[in-house]
């Protein structure tokens, strides 16, 4: 049966990672740590599907992964060439981005946020290694990231952007493996989490970042807060009706995060070269309207791709039942075994 809570907290993550981009408060970074929440939901699932699937749900998974990430590329990767931009081999990586895809010209802030597809998809090729291995030891797997990222961030290291965010945000993804598996009932996890959140409070006052207490830029007390947020997030299970906006932001999740930050980046500029305000409540509150209203056209236009990457029967609008062209993909699946994954943003 499907989890309509956890479609509630994959929600709540695209709805906080769009207003972060839109408004740069920091104080969201803390109040909802999107980003980690959404790696342990992605470690549920993945471990409920290789469960179900074994080695072939990866296979599954990038299916259901990349073909958004190919309709963004085929707008944006010609329009870098058309802008001057000079062949880089690295636009490759925008069919298998096993590192960030090259970006250029206008389009370089316009697709940063391509790191979480990145990062995902390393964790979907692992997941068949770390989850006997988190069975096997179940908290020294969880506890490893966390060590590593002390050492990095203590040591003054500088690695690669993959072993740092899998550093950063691998703990997140076993505990989603724990979740699966019942292991995050526990009352002393309560403790953990307390311990934890205190270390990261500590740790974030006496060692801010370039924008102060944004959690963004401080990677330990960001995967210390997230990690008590997410043991206790995810140790409940309320029952949770169903909700028509839940519903279409979970089935439209990869679409709103990869689209949203190209809209805000052209919307910002557009604004400041027509001399419109783009901060304050009035330049907030502007760009929110052009954001959600450009957002809705692409949904519209592009989201049923994810419909149909999932096996589903495509829809203009998810939860209507109204296909718009017979299924390209396998036979439908009933909605109560279907399963999504997102991201959001830093």
């Amino acid at each position: 049966m499907r989890n309509r809570y956890l479609d509630l907290l994959r929600a709540a993550a695209v709805a906080r990672v769009v207003l972060y981009h839109l408004t740069g408060w920091s104080a969201l970074t803390i109040v909802f740590p999107a980003m980690s929440v959404m790696f342990a939901l992605g470690g549920s699932m993945m471990a409920a599907s290789l469960d179900r699937s074994g080695p072939m749900a990866v296979e599954r998974r990038l299916r259901r992964l990349l073909p958004s990430l190919w309709v963004l590329s085929a707008v944006a990767v010609p329009a870098m060439l058309i802008d001057g931009v000079f062949w880089n081999w690295k636009l490759l990586l925008w069919l298998f981005p096993i590192e960030d895809p090259w970006a250029g010209g206008t389009w370089t802030a316009a697709l940063s946020a391509t790191w979480y597809l990145r990062d995902f998809l390393w964790f979907v090729v692992l997941s068949p290694l770390l989850l006997p291995l988190f069975r096997r030891l179940p908290v020294v797997s969880v506890a490893t990231p966390y060590a590593a990222l002390a050492v990095i961030t203590l040591g003054g290291l500088t690695p690669h952007p993959i072993v740092r965010d899998l550093a950063l945000y691998g703990g997140a993804w076993l505990l989603g493996f724990a979740h699966h598996d019942g292991k995050l009932r526990d009352r002393r996890l309560l403790w953990v989490a307390g311990v934890a959140a205190a270390i990261a409070a500590a740790w974030m006052v006496t060692h801010p970042g370039p924008r102060g207490f944004d959690l963004n830029d401080i990677p330990l007390a960001n995967a210390l807060w997230s990690l008590a947020v997410v043991l206790v997030l995810l140790r409940i299970s309320p029952a949770i009706r169903p909700n028509r906006l839940v519903t279409v932001l979970n089935a439209r999740a990869l679409t709103i995060y990869l689209w949203h930050v190209p809209i805000l980046v052209a919307i910002t500029h557009a604004g400041e070269a027509a001399g419109w305000p783009v901060r304050g409540d009035l330049g907030i509150g502007w760009r929110a309207v052009v954001l959600a209203a450009m957002l809705a056209l692409v949904v519209l236009a592009v989201g049923w791709v994810e419909d149909w990457a999932a096996g589903r029967r495509p829809e203009l609008l998810p939860g209507r039942g109204v296909p718009i062209r017979p299924s390209l993909g396998p036979d439908p699946v009933p909605v109560a075994r279907t399963e999504r994954e997102l991201t959001a943003v830093r």
